[in-house]
């Protein structure tokens, strides 16, 4: 049983889900109004006195957490993503590791050293901030974490044992073709492989193949090969549990960065946990989709704005070091959604 179905079984007892589609109708409360009505000052204020009160905190997060910290390649033509294209991005013109990763002329080759220099990255790359900040603010908390990043920044600060991937992780292997129920840690072949790239292409010869069956290894994140095996279920399980065991004390949702590509992992199963849960409550920390439906507007509290100014506000911790990201370049994903 996937993950969605698990929640819904959890959750659902005889109502209407709140969905992306219903979203898209415009059937949620209106965000702008609420934003007039109180500060900004005064909503991070209720944040934090519900991050205080609560029994338990569940944190989605996704790319916004780590865009907000400066990690923005996958989405814009910053520094990082040229280092990382190479001549691959003059040669088939995209501007973006997003775009490059489903560009439909790259060769086998060359897809693999985008994926390849990415992961090579994730390894190297610092702590983002948010990460961090994040941690000071749970901590000594009873709190549980679950996401769709798949550059494991949740690991550099947070046990093991608190999170759950619902998308994979980069740093690990698995094969293609599922023939067993294995995803294998890659970081020393990751930084070999690296070194045997050549013209922004991984010759054939060295295309990581599967212990088992011979075919090609994938890395293990969300596709149509996605391994959802022993090791993710194990993970799922962890996570429910955790929701079940606190589903009637005074649970609090705190969602960051959770966009519209994906809302079937965290923002659809948030809205419809606290729907359901006498007790639990809403937040998301979105500077574009901090979106909020009617049935849970009594429940829920939207903060639109940049994750990384809300969360060191809340601490009372400097923010003239920041800078905020441009309206115009934040991702937006209806293109695909």
């Amino acid at each position: 049983m996937g993950f969605h179905s698990r929640i819904i079984n959890m959750v659902v007892v005889g109502s209407v889900l709140v969905s992306a589609k219903r979203l898209k109708r415009n059937t949620f409360a209106d965000k702008t109004k609420s934003t007039n009505i109180m500060n900004k000052e005064r909503l991070l204020d209720i944040l934090k006195s519900k991050i205080e009160e609560a029994d338990a905190i569940v944190v989605g997060g996704a790319s916004g957490m780590s865009a907000a910290s400066g990690f923005r390649f996958y989405y814009q033509d910053d520094e990082v993503f040229r280092q990382m294209a190479g001549s691959l991005r003059e040669k088939y013109g995209f501007r973006n590791m997003f775009d490059g990763f489903y560009h439909p002329r790259t060769t086998k080759g060359e897809h693999w050293a985008l994926k390849l220099r990415t992961i090579k990255y994730v390894y190297e790359c610092e702590t983002g901030e948010t990460y961090t900040d994040l941690a000071e603010l749970l901590e000594g908390k009873n709190y549980y974490i679950v996401t769709t990043n798949q550059d494991a920044q949740f690991y550099r600060v947070f046990p093991e044992n608190r999170i759950t991937r619902l998308q994979g992780d980069w740093r690990y292997f698995q094969c293609k073709d599922c023939c067993h129920d294995e995803i294998y840690y890659n970081k020393d072949m990751v930084m070999e492989l690296n070194d045997k790239i050549v013209n922004d292409s991984l010759p054939k010869a060295d295309i990581p193949r599967c212990p088992v069956c011979g075919g090609e290894m994938d890395v293990w994140v969300r596709s149509r090969e996605f391994l959802e095996g022993s090791f993710y279920q194990k993970e799922l399980q962890r996570y429910m549990s955790f929701l079940q065991a606190n589903s009637r004390r005074k649970m609090l949702f705190l969602e960051l960065g959770v966009g519209m590509m994906t809302p079937m992992f965290i923002k659809e199963p948030f809205m419809n946990m606290v729907y359901q849960w006498p007790h639990a409550f809403y937040v998301p920390i979105n500077p574009q989709h901090a979106i909020i439906p009617k049935e849970i507007a009594g429940k829920s509290l939207a903060v639109n704005d940049d994750i990384a100014f809300a969360l060191k506000e809340i601490l009372g911790k400097p923010t003239s070091h920041l800078q905020r990201e441009e309206q115009g370049k934040i991702f937006n994903p209806s293109r695909i959604y």
